[in-house]
């Protein structure tokens, strides 16, 4: 049990601790308004598509052998999405906070902290690409449509053509749908321009997450922190309370479970903030939702894996 809180403290902590430093940066007027502004669109235009497409084409999508697992990714990630979705349209009035809320409620750091938490545990990533596969180009798509849905703008027939204008030219759908292409064709890119782009997509998560602690107002966060518990709530706890009992019943036991609880209860990834930011969403509900998920999250993991051990379904 120490083992296992100590190894979610070693993965989620130093997450919080840079975003903490964008903070403190900015607090000593290191960082100022104007970094923020500039950073936001480093990132989502040119870091963030960058690393979408690197960890989608690196994908070994013709050797994948179980295709069942995927299929339980995707679904499950769909179900959260639309059910999520329905029912902030129904307690939540203010379409920039809906989007916010829905997007952080589902969410996880698949790609970021679950490659990592799975080897922590087992040596290896085993599962966790086919988890990403199932459910991260899944996050982004729907993040896109949501957040582009419940931005604004009149009439329910421009939103859905603002929804749709909004996928085909989102530079993060992009570098999905480029990545899918190559990993499909087994290309890869030349070792200059690999290990350029490497470069740029490196950039993603460090400089989003001292963005996030620049951009971070306490007044702001209080202001929302009733729809961030909510969010943090679901994504933490209601979220692997529905979907475990649905993989285990299933079969998958072992890594494939693990990779299930990463997918469904890891914290929510640093670049819902970014999008929430760029596209017209509430930012102070989106930064207080990861800094509060990521807080919890070593508390929350670490039950739940001591829940799946006892009950002899994680080795």
């Amino acid at each position: 049990m120490l083992d296992n809180f100590l190894y979610s403290l070693n993965a989620t902590m130093p997450v919080f601790a840079v975003m903490a430093l964008g903070w403190a940066l900015k607090k000593i007027r290191l960082l100022r308004g104007d970094f923020t502004a500039v950073a936001d669109k480093l990132v989502f235009y040119v870091a963030l598509p960058a690393k979408l497409f690197l960890e989608t084409a690196e994908m070994d999508v013709a050797a994948l052998t179980d295709r069942r697992f995927v299929l339980y990714c995707f679904g499950v990630s769909l179900a959260s999405i639309l059910l999520i979705w329905a029912l902030a349209r129904l307690f939540m009035p203010r379409g920039g906070l809906r989007g916010s809320f829905v997007q952080g409620a589902y969410r996880s750091s698949a790609a970021l902290l679950g490659v990592a938490l799975i080897e922590n545990i087992y040596g290896s990533a085993g599962y966790a690409p086919l988890m990403i596969l199932g459910c991260v180009p899944l996050y982004n798509v729907m993040a896109v449509v949501v957040l582009t849905a419940e931005g604004g703008g009149s009439g329910k027939g421009s939103g859905v053509r603002r929804a749709a204008l909004g996928v085909v030219k989102n530079p993060t759908i992009i570098a999905i749908a480029l990545g899918l292409a190559a990993a499909l064709l087994r290309l890869r890119l030349p070792v200059i321009a690999d290990k350029t782009v490497s470069s740029v997509a490196a950039l993603a998560t460090p400089l989003a997450l001292i963005n996030i602690g620049a951009a971070f107002e306490l007044g702001e966060a209080r202001e929302r922190l009733r729809p961030a518990l909510a969010a943090s709530a679901i994504k933490l706890v209601a979220l692997p309370a529905l979907g475990l009992p649905l993989a285990a019943a299933l079969g998958f036991r072992g890594q494939a479970l693990t990779a299930a609880l990463i997918m469904l209860g890891a914290p929510t990834t640093a670049s819902s903030y970014i999008m929430a930011r760029s596209m017209g969403g509430d930012a102070p509900l989106a930064s207080g939702v990861i800094v509060l998920t990521t807080l919890l999250a070593a508390v929350t993991l670490t039950l739940w894996v001591f829940l799946l051990r006892t009950l002899g379904l994680m080795a």
